[in-house]
């Protein structure tokens, strides 16, 4: 079979890249052909034998100079022509869309579906849904002060305008609606025949809109095997990742200030770092990988994922329980798909400080209920690189949404 990978950046950059390099490694370990489309870039690591890729934009400086160039976010020629290119030299079997929007845009779907009919060859679109960007303007189901918001669900994209909700810039915020109305009028989403979900969370809310009700399927990301060794716990609890207040890393500071006898340590990057240093028992250790975050995160008594927005299927959740570490994380979106509430960690609600301060002293006072959490991260019940692999080659070859 083979696989044509889309996602606009092809070098290393977030979540997104991780899964998609990760899977079209799986992908050709199982035999089958895999290239990639996405922007041009120096850093790319992956291709196509085409060599057709489309012109990064600087969207920014592009305004200013060219008046057509916020439409190129919304549509675009150059990549309908790049992917053509693509289609008719590799001649796929599954054509598996990711993060697209803004630089390749949707547009490269009409291109496909174009494609295939004038071809006649049957062609699968995929389209996993990393974020929320199908159903809300801003991508992340949020407002521009970062709250929840879920004013669009219903497909009146108008309120992104009205309250700026992308980047808390009106011209932005104009060029988010027009986008979402586009794309919803196009009927271009029609023609994607599956919809990965991440968590069934995501898929709840897309199911919202009867458009994508018949499309979608959850299916968790996966992560590498890891052996399941117990290391020798140290006395601290920590959070990692991106350090932010809509990751909740304010709200836990303000816990630390009350637990002063409890060490906290921080991992990571974000705005955060200058109010952890104003916190005596809380440390920021910068930004870890590899190997040095891995004993980083065994070493903890636990972890706390504290969001405070729609996280989807949050990597962090996932790594730290394959560890043998067990979470305490927030009731937002996909992280209570991920966590057995009272085996391998707890949940709490998020920015509610009094709750996360009880759940930390709970297991950080309980060292038998802490070891039982720890051994029952044992029995972990993930996705694998091969029960992935499974999974996702129903998807590409039409099984039923229930076989997922």
């Amino acid at each position: 079979m083979k696989i044509l990978l889309v996602n606009k950046f092809l070098y290393l950059k977030g979540g997104a890249e991780n899964y998609v390099f990760k899977l079209g490694k799986i992908l050709e370990e199982h035999g089958h052909e895999v290239q990639y489309f996405g922007l041009a870039d120096e850093n790319n690591i992956v291709g196509n034998a085409a060599e057709s890729y489309v012109a990064p934009q600087d969207f920014q400086s592009g305004i200013r100079k060219n008046l057509t160039a916020p439409f190129r976010i919304i549509y675009s020629s150059e990549a309908r022509k790049k992917i053509r290119a693509v289609l008719d030299d590799f001649q796929p079997d599954i054509v598996h869309l990711n993060n697209i929007q803004f630089h390749l845009t949707p547009s490269i779907i009409l291109e496909t579906h174009k494609y295939r009919t004038e071809t006649k060859r049957d062609v699968k679109i995929i389209y996993t849904a990393h974020d929320y960007q199908l159903i809300c303007p801003s991508h992340g189901l949020f407002d521009n002060d970062f709250k929840v918001c879920e004013k669009c669900l219903g497909g009146n994209y108008l309120h992104c305008l009205k309250t700026k909700c992308v980047k808390n810039s009106r011209g932005k915020s104009l060029l988010g609606t027009i986008d979402a109305y586009w794309w919803k009028w196009s009927k271009a989403y029609s023609f994607i025949d599956t919809i990965v979900c991440p968590s069934e969370f995501l898929k709840k809310k897309l199911d919202l809109q009867e458009r994508f009700r018949t499309k979608t399927v959850a299916l968790h990301n996966f992560v590498d095997v890891v052996e399941p060794k117990v290391v020798e716990k140290e006395d601290y609890v920590l959070e990692f990742g991106k350090l932010c207040r809509d990751k909740g890393t304010n709200t836990l500071l303000e816990v630390c200030k009350r637990l002063p006898d409890v060490r906290f340590v921080f991992a990571g990057y974000g705005p955060a770092e200058a109010d952890i240093a104003a916190v005596p028992n809380a440390e920021y250790v910068g930004f870890k990988s590899g190997e040095e975050l891995e004993m980083l995160i065994r070493k903890a008594r636990f972890s706390i994922y504290p969001s405070e927005w729609y996280e989807n299927c949050p990597f962090s959740v996932i790594e730290s329980q394959m560890y043998l570490t067990p979470v305490i994380g927030s009731k937002m979106g996909g992280i209570p798909e991920l966590i057995r509430e009272g085996e391998t960690g707890e949940l709490f609600e998020a920015a509610n400080v009094d709750d996360l301060k009880n759940k930390i002293m709970r297991l950080w006072y309980s060292p038998d209920l802490l070891k039982l959490y720890i051994s029952n991260c044992k029995q972990l019940d993930i996705e694998t690189p091969d029960s992935y692999y499974g999974k996702i080659l129903n998807v590409y070859t039409g099984g039923k949404n229930e076989d997922i």
